[in-house]
């Protein structure tokens, strides 16, 4: 499921769109990190070691790499979204006591869509929400 940072480059090379230094820096930390993580977070990280990085040069970052197929938006709370490099169908669970997303596999055959025979679906999306198991053993 993982998708290589130099992959992920070729692709936005052949869809024309230009890898500026601060493009490249969003993408290069949604490859290392696939922790789910939301706009902020990456602003926070990053600009860290580019102290001229605005949250809009961010945000339309993201906008530009979700629009290209490079990455997907995740909307697992009303109020957050949250960023994911890895774009190939696979389900989401996030942990309720710690805020961790993880991911998982999932298999939809056609059989299970019959009810949606006629639609044309864009996307696919399963939520799970609940505890980890690092957060149940810290409980008992």
């Amino acid at each position: 499921m993982k998708t290589s940072f130099e992959a992920l480059k070729q692709q936005l090379k052949m869809k024309n769109i230009s890898l500026s230094h601060q493009r490249v820096k969003v993408l290069e930390y949604l490859a290392r990190n696939r922790c789910h993580p939301t706009a902020d977070q990456i602003f926070t990280e990053l600009q860290k070691d580019l102290p001229t990085l605005s949250k809009t040069t961010v945000y339309n970052t993201l906008k530009i790499l979700t629009e290209a197929g490079v990455v997907r938006a995740i909307s697992i709370e009303d109020n957050e979204i949250r960023y994911d490099i890895e774009i190939e169908d696979h389900g989401h669970f996030k942990c309720e006591v710690c805020g961790t997303i993880y991911n998982f596999c999932i298999d939809i055959d056609s059989s299970a869509l019959h009810d949606l025979n006629n639609f044309k679906i864009t996307d696919k999306n399963v939520y799970f929400k609940g505890v980890c198991p690092r957060c149940l053993t810290n409980i008992n």
